[in-house]
């Protein structure tokens, strides 16, 4: 079953909705909005990381965060911040899951991720340390980027006592994967030999990412339908996460898939 996040930024430069959700009423209102469309889990964001954004100190991430979180605590949440500070604070707090766009690099944090039951989302990206910037990475080498990274990142994880079964793998979209958009087409392409390499359930996040928007014309308030097509050919081959601003369409899209795949009657 698919598991679909849904996408809650609490900042002031994010590439899709700007500072529309800063206030933490506003915040608050939109998580439980998407939560009730069908988000399983909230995955919020208090700093963004696209190559334009601003840096956030660590106390000001968090108190983003401290704004939101009680409140939405009915609904399983999702941390995402490559900030080892905000990620132990987040980690006091009993999150479900940490998402880290670094993938977790920092070895002084394993033990605290190891004592967790939280869910660490592993991802990887060409800059290996902090937001996405512009890097010219050809397509053609991409996979054996990704595939480097994992192995190395996975046996460091598991090594330092952390269950296999707690991973989760997000090869990086967009320009977490250089600044040529065919790069994060090639992992589209190919998302079935990571699932078949690596045997642990892998998230996909492209939602209105700028190669989608791009290819389609569409500026990211518009690019709704061709982020739905990209998350489908994502679940299709073997996507167990999908990371999503629009939970509903999806929700709706792959209860239609499951109806059509029950035998006819």
């Amino acid at each position: 079953m698919t598991v679909i996040l849904g996408i809650l930024n609490i900042t002031d430069d994010s590439f899709s909705d700007g500072a529309r959700y800063l206030d933490p009423a506003a915040a608050i209102a939109h998580g439980r909005a998407l939560a009730a469309d069908g988000a399983a889990v909230l995955d919020i964001g208090a700093a963004s990381s696209n190559p334009d954004s601003k840096g956030v100190p660590p106390d000001v991430e968090i108190a983003r965060l401290a704004a939101v979180l009680p409140a939405l605590a009915g609904t399983p949440l999702s941390i995402d911040t490559f900030s080892p500070t905000v990620q132990r604070w987040a980690l006091a707090q009993g999150v479900a899951y940490l998402n880290d766009i670094q993938g977790f690099p920092d070895p002084a944090l394993y033990p605290a991720l190891a004592a967790s039951p939280a869910r660490l989302i592993v991802m990887h990206s060409v800059q290996a340390r902090g937001a996405a910037t512009r890097v010219p990475v050809a397509p053609g080498e991409i996979l054996d980027r990704i595939v480097r990274f994992f192995d190395t990142r996975l046996a460091a994880l598991e090594q330092a006592g952390i269950a296999r079964d707690r991973l989760i793998l997000d090869p990086g979209m967009g320009f977490f994967l250089g600044s040529d958009p065919e790069a994060s087409f090639t992992v589209l392409r190919r998302l079935r030999d990571l699932k078949d390499r690596y045997a642990l359930p892998l998230l996909v996040s492209v939602s209105r990412k700028s190669f989608l928007r791009r290819l389609a014309g569409r500026d990211a308030a518009a690019a709704g339908a061709v982020s739905l097509a990209a998350e489908l050919h994502a679940v299709a081959e073997g996507a167990d996460y999908i990371r999503s601003h629009a939970p509903g369409p999806l929700r709706d899209a792959l209860l239609l898939a499951k109806k059509l795949a029950e035998p006819a009657g």
